[in-house]
């Protein structure tokens, strides 16, 4: 039987058009699918139906740097992908698997951000200034928003799966910034105004130090940290908080004050402590002589430490019987000598002292003696010996009190809110160091 020929339905197009016609159409930016053919160390080969396989370079397989390709894909598996490159110089089809994922993630996570969602995924990197979150993109987390406190080492975070809140978003300059400590105070709310409301003035607590700055100490209270102002660390005159406490300490403190509305709580670790002020008042009386040494020359007179961080003040007209232009005509710092007390004011924590009565005659033996016996007393055991003092004109500020009240001021007796207030000045510095974009981070990383 003779073979009948059929005439082929391509008609006049030759075999090629035919092939041709089943090639995929795309341009750069398309985003495609196709199946893994080749795995290489360097980059991966993609089936996507083009007349050649479209190559994946290693760098473009994932957000994570220095991969090896067969960690992130497998022979046969199926893959979106990004067209970088229709053709490059080689003539090759250049696709990107991270770009593709880059660009679905985005606009899930601009829906995250208008809705003051969250975002979670694993910490790939720790770069300069915070780390890197996968979340589809590199988030970064600057290091002053990894927790509720700044955390110094940021090692031990690799690995974790972390949630954060958007806090910026520019697609322009790929930069994602997100706040892990916005997400732990949003979350941890209800606890905290619990915490505040069982939290009471006057109240003794134990706690641990979380934190030295220059205006004080944060400690941990088992909730949430409170503030212990550098005036309130001792009773002494502290230079930095570092010679007083240290990261890791614990402490017994009195709660000072707590702002509900603020969330702040102020701290005391002196008020735990023994007053030296009371236990100086409690073993002297006005008119004793006591031992000290000069610490501070002011233009109207000198400070003398008389106990343990006990100050008193010599007014320049009571140095010496004859008249004193400077104090350092009469004493200098450092130098030790008596001293008398002519007043103790234990409620405004000030002495007034005279190195003139404590020498009149030349012989502090026999002024002492005159001081502390028994005719310096009466019979109830009152001082009634007599001293000098020449007291303010009522209205107006004397040179003495001009005197305490720069003593104090220099010593840092100052508020809490002004504590806060440099540490929130403080801490927003640093949020603006770290809140560089991802881009910055990840080139400064590649610097190092």
């Amino acid at each position: 039987m003779p073979r009948t020929i059929v005439e082929n339905d391509l008609g006049a197009m030759s075999f090629a058009d035919a092939i041709d016609g089943t090639i995929v159409e795309f341009e750069d930016g398309d985003l495609v699918t196709g199946t893994v053919v080749r795995i290489d160390r360097d980059e991966v080969l993609l089936d996507i139906g083009f007349k050649s396989e479209g190559v994946i370079p290693s760098r473009e397989l994932s957000i994570r740097n220095a991969v090896d390709p067969s960690e992130v894909v497998d022979l046969g598996e199926e893959i979106e992908a990004l067209v970088l490159q229709k053709e490059d110089q080689d003539g090759r089809l250049v696709l990107s698997k991270k770009r593709a994922q880059y660009e679905k993630a985005w606009g899930r996570i601009e829906e995250v951000k208008e809705s003051d969602g969250v975002v979670s995924g694993p910490v790939i990197e720790v770069v300069k200034g915070g780390l890197i979150i996968d979340i589809g993109l590199r988030g970064f987390v600057p290091a002053s928003l990894v927790e509720l406190r700044r955390v110094r080492d940021l090692d031990p975070y690799i690995g974790m799966d972390l949630e954060a809140k958007i806090i910026e978003l520019d697609k322009n300059r790929n930069n994602v910034v997100l706040s892990r400590r916005a997400w732990l105070e949003e979350t941890q709310k209800e606890q905290r105004e619990e915490f505040l409301d069982n939290l009471q003035p006057g109240e003794k607590r134990s706690g641990v130090v979380s934190s030295v700055v220059s205006f004080g100490a944060f400690v941990d209270l088992g909730g949430m940290d409170g503030l212990i102002h550098v005036s309130e660390l001792s009773w002494k005159h502290v230079d930095h908080p570092n010679s007083v406490v240290t990261v890791g300490d614990e402490v017994d403190v009195e709660v000072l004050e707590v702002d509900r509305e603020r969330e702040r709580i102020s701290l005391s670790l002196k008020a735990t402590q023994q007053d030296p002020w009371q236990e100086f008042a409690d073993g002297h009386k006005v008119g004793e002589l006591v031992y000290g040494r000069v610490t501070k020359l002011v233009p109207f007179g000198s400070f003398v430490q008389v106990g343990d961080g006990i100050e008193g003040l010599v007014h320049i007209s009571e140095m010496s019987a004859h008249h004193v232009e400077l104090p350092e005509q009469v004493v200098t710092p450092g130098e030790e000598l008596w001293v008398k007390i002519i007043d103790l004011d234990l409620q405004r924590r000030r002495i007034s002292l005279s190195i003139k009565q404590a020498a009149e005659g030349g012989v502090v033996a026999a002024e002492y003696q005159e001081a502390f016996g028994e005719h310096a007393y009466d019979e109830a055991g009152n001082f009634i010996g007599e001293f000098e003092y020449e007291a303010p004109v009522e209205g107006e500020e004397s040179e003495a009190e001009r005197a305490w009240r720069e003593y104090y001021e220099e010593h840092g007796e100052e508020a809490y809110r002004q504590a806060v207030a440099d540490y929130e000045e403080s801490e927003q510095g640093e949020d603006t160091a770290d809140g560089a974009s991802v881009a910055e981070a990840d080139a400064a990383a590649e610097e190092e």
